[in-house]
């Protein structure tokens, strides 16, 4: 795959970008191994001070970043804004709570003197998708960085220019050159890189099969791993749902991001008590969202990142077609524009033993299932290889409960949309991954936890 930014808007290559060798590979990889035997001196104090820069250049240059980001993978420009801001955000918070989540933890033992000490580990690979190019990096960055660790970034190939201005951000914040480095690799030049015995740990957000090929070198190395993964996340309404707020959160937990989030709400569970005015009122948001140029601010839905992210999202749609789903709205793929726009659709009818019910799609495509009650709504939700995150919408504090101890994912949102938060870890179980990001859990994944005893 080549490394270069295409518009997703109209299909032009702006710009295209030379892998490194193998040679520059290893300059990098020297820069960062005797930077961290420096950076994980420094104090604090001092990492802070440079992430709260960090922090103040997002925030200062929010409109510019938002627009690199608009310019290579699609997303409206009002969505990239606050991406830029979530990002200034997570450098605030780790800079602030990063002396607390890594002050050593005395316990009480028959020692003089026993604790936990949280240490680095060293050089740390990320390994980022295209959806969010800057949540993404900078949720692994922050408290990589505040933990005394150093990162080598390869980012998706179809966002270069994101890749390097978040390196530029990091170094103009104050940081040494070699503590994060961006890598312009292409997918094969991973391997050697996480078989290099001076990288200690990796982290990955994108594919399963990506994940899954990562890990497998990972663990012939014995080197930790965090990956999030796919997910096909449930929206589920029960009867005592504020039914117009449901609608109006679920249209936007679908549609963020033009459709490509792992947490957008995907698969939509409503009791057959409600499911007629639920549909009613789900067609009639689709119908008013604005599908066009993803730079202009009444945007709402701009294009699918790439062709073959579209190519694949027809596909899909027409296989569940063919297996019996019905469309109620869209369906297929705009033939009057020139970039990879793909309208606001629902499916239903979905055969439970097709294909099509246990997947994911990564676009503006919502799957309806109409079920009796809410337990079988649970074992619906539950009944996919995912275990991302769900949403629940009851007022029933008993629906509530079950909701929250029956659903197998990594996170249950009652009454509100599934979103990351720099205060609470962030990952799945099943396919969707393991480890966590963000919160205390998330700056001690790439951490020694050692234990010291003294007598």
């Amino acid at each position: 795959m080549a490394i270069a930014t295409i518009n997703p808007a109209t299909n032009e290559i702006i710009k295209t970008f030379t892998a490194l060798t193998n040679q520059e590979i290893e300059l990098k990889l020297a820069l960062a191994d005797s930077t961290y035997g420096k950076y994980r001196q420094t104090s604090l104090t001092q990492r802070s001070q440079w992430l709260n820069n960090a922090a103040a250049i997002l925030e200062r240059d929010q409109e510019k970043f938002a627009q690199i980001m608009t310019l290579e993978m699609g997303k409206p420009l009002q969505s990239a804004i606050a991406e830029v801001k979530k990002c200034a955000w997570v450098c605030r918070f780790y800079a602030e709570k990063a002396p607390e989540f890594l002050a050593d933890k005395a316990i009480a033992t028959d020692a003089t003197s026993s604790y936990v000490s949280y240490q680095p580990l060293g050089i740390i690979l990320a390994v980022m998708p295209w959806n969010f190019p800057f949540w993404q990096v900078f949720r692994f960055a922050a408290p990589a960085l505040m933990a005394g660790n150093v990162g080598l970034l390869k980012h998706a190939s179809n966002v270069p220019q994101c890749a390097l201005a978040i390196a530029d951000i990091i170094h103009e914040a104050g940081f040494p050159e070699g503590a994060f480095q961006t890598l312009l690799i292409g997918a094969s030049q991973v391997a050697d890189i996480m078989k290099d015995d001076r990288v200690k740990a990796a982290t990955l957000t994108g594919s399963e099969p990506a994940g899954a090929s990562l890990a497998s070198i990972a663990g012939s190395q014995i080197k930790k791993t965090v990956l999030e993964l796919g997910g096909s996340d449930p929206f589920i309404v029960l009867e005592s749902a504020d039914l117009d707020q449901a609608v109006a959160t679920g249209v936007q937990a679908r549609m963020l991001n033009n459709g490509q989030s792992c947490i957008a709400a995907k698969r939509f569970i409503v009791t057959e008590n409600i499911s007629d005015r639920f549909t009613e009122k789900l067609i009639a948001k689709f119908n008013d969202l604005k599908v066009g140029d993803p730079m202009a601010k009444d945007t709402d839905i701009g294009p699918l990142a790439t062709r073959q992210i579209l190519t694949d999202l027809e596909t899909q749609v027409e296989t569940a077609v063919e297996q019996g789903a019905k469309v109620l709205i869209g369906g297929q793929a705009y033939r009057d524009r020139l970039g990879n726009y793909y309208p606001p659709t629902i499916l239903t009818n979905i055969d439970l033993t097709s294909s099509t019910s246990k997947e994911e799609f990564f676009g503006p495509v919502a799957m309806l299932f109409v079920v009796k009650n809410l337990d079988e709504a649970i074992a619906l939700a539950n009944d996919i290889p995912f275990g991302l995150g769900a949403s629940g919408w009851t007022n029933d504090a008993e629906e509530q409960q079950k909701l929250i101890n029956a659903i197998e994912a990594g996170a249950v949102f009652i009454n509100s949309l599934v979103k990351s938060d720099p205060r609470l870890p962030f990952g799945g179980i099943k396919r969707s991954g393991y480890g966590r990001e963000l919160g205390v859990e998330g700056i001690r994944e790439f951490v020694n936890q050692k234990t010291v005893w003294v007598e």
